[in-house]
């Protein structure tokens, strides 16, 4: 308990109290040397300081994998395609696992277009793949680049054709939003418009054996979910040309769901990865099935989490000020000896005529010899 007594009050003589003692400013000697290297400690702690906000902001990514119960959640598929036939000759139509009516699903829109590009449109459907593919190779060097600074230029879209060819269409696009269910199912592309019914539907393509079926295709976009940085959708820009009129394309995906939450977004999404079969359908060589194009997408058990991990704010303070106090203890210990060989060195080089540098000023001892009398002392004439 601190007692005190005295003229001043105590809560004066406890404003007083300075657990820091600081040194007189009569005992302070301000040299050009210290002003230099407290310029330099000042921008070494102000760069220091940036660094560090900087890599607490930008924190450590984690992905952590746990089961997936939101199964009442619905799946968004985005479609944009061109199959390399009129859409009159085609039908596109998904079925999942619950037999559901895919009239409920929405419907896609139906485009006719020519599957031959126009130079723009070309340059900008190879500026995809070759940026799409590039991503998926070096994926592993510059993951976090890709979910920290995005890659929104692979989503680009085709510009429009400014130019039609002087033949009737050849190609139909198809393109649209899909909401389907959390299950396994079906979406496919095949000759001839279906025919749905209670328990699903069926294409009535015998309607179209003598007309050519070309299945080559390009693919726009096709993604599940919103977009989200770091997620790469690896049949965006991809393209399947054939000359054979009985192909059967097959992709089978596999669906993760994605809950991303860092500091500029939080969303839940999905990402894919994707296996493809292509084959001749031939029924005398034992090659069965449907020529078109299948996409079989299945739903993974597991989710993952992708959050940002930073160290506690506590620990992030107490590591900024030991930087500081650290730089300010070596910045003024080397300032210190520079100042003490400085001074050593001046005054064995002149030690004649008795110099001192103080703050940054010559002083040069007053010699005894040459002393001016004091006036207002008398003095007395001897005479000789």
């Amino acid at each position: 308990m601190l007692r005190y007594r005295g003229k001043k009050k105590v809560i004066d003589r406890v404003k007083e109290l300075d657990a820091f003692p600081k040194v007189p400013e009569e005992y302070v000697d301000s040299t050009p040397v210290g002003g230099t290297f407290s310029v330099i400690a000042f921008f070494i702690i102000m760069l220091l300081i940036y660094s560090e906000v900087t890599y607490y902001l930008d924190s450590n990514l984690v992905f952590k994998f746990v089961p997936d119960t939101d199964m009442d959640e619905k799946l968004r598929i985005n479609i944009d395609m061109t199959v390399a036939m009129p859409c009159s000759n085609i039908g596109a139509d998904i079925l999942d696992s619950t037999s559901q009516s895919v009239f409920g699903f929405g419907e896609l829109q139906e485009e006719d277009t020519w599957f031959e590009l126009t130079q723009e449109q070309q340059d900008a459907f190879d500026a995809v793949k070759y940026l799409n593919s590039y991503l998926r190779e070096e994926y592993h060097s510059i993951w976090k680049l890709l979910w920290k600074k995005g890659h929104g230029s692979v989503r680009a879209t085709i510009p429009p054709r400014k130019t039609k060819p002087n033949r009737r269409p050849d190609a139909c696009r198809l393109h649209g939003v899909l909401t389907l269910n959390k299950v396994t199912g079906n979406f496919h592309v095949t000759a001839g418009k279906s025919l749905h019914l209670p328990r699903g539907h069926i294409h009535l393509n015998m309607l179209f054996d003598d007309t050519p079926q070309n299945f080559s295709h390009r693919i726009h976009r096709l993604s599940f979910g919103s977009p989200a940085n770091g997620i790469i959708y690896p049949l965006e820009g991809d393209l399947k040309v054939t000359q054979d009129e009985n192909m059967l394309y097959q992709y089978f995906i596999e669906v993760v769901p994605t809950d991303v939450d860092t500091a500029f977004e939080t969303i839940k999404t999905f990402q894919y990865s994707v296996k493809e079969l292509e084959r001749p359908i031939s029924h005398s060589k034992g090659s069965h099935g449907v020529p078109g194009v299948f996409f079989k997408y299945d739903m993974a058990a597991l989710k993952v989490q992708v959050y940002q991990e930073r160290e506690n704010v506590l620990q992030f303070t107490l590591r900024l000020f030991s930087i500081i106090g650290g730089i300010y203890v070596i910045v003024g210990f080397l300032s210190t000896i520079v100042l003490t060989i400085k001074t050593s060195l001046v005054h064995k080089t002149a030690p004649i005529a008795q110099k001192q540098v103080y703050d940054g000023k010559v002083r040069v001892q007053p010699n005894p010899l040459l002393v001016t009398p004091d006036l207002s002392v008398p003095v007395e004439l001897v005479k000789p």
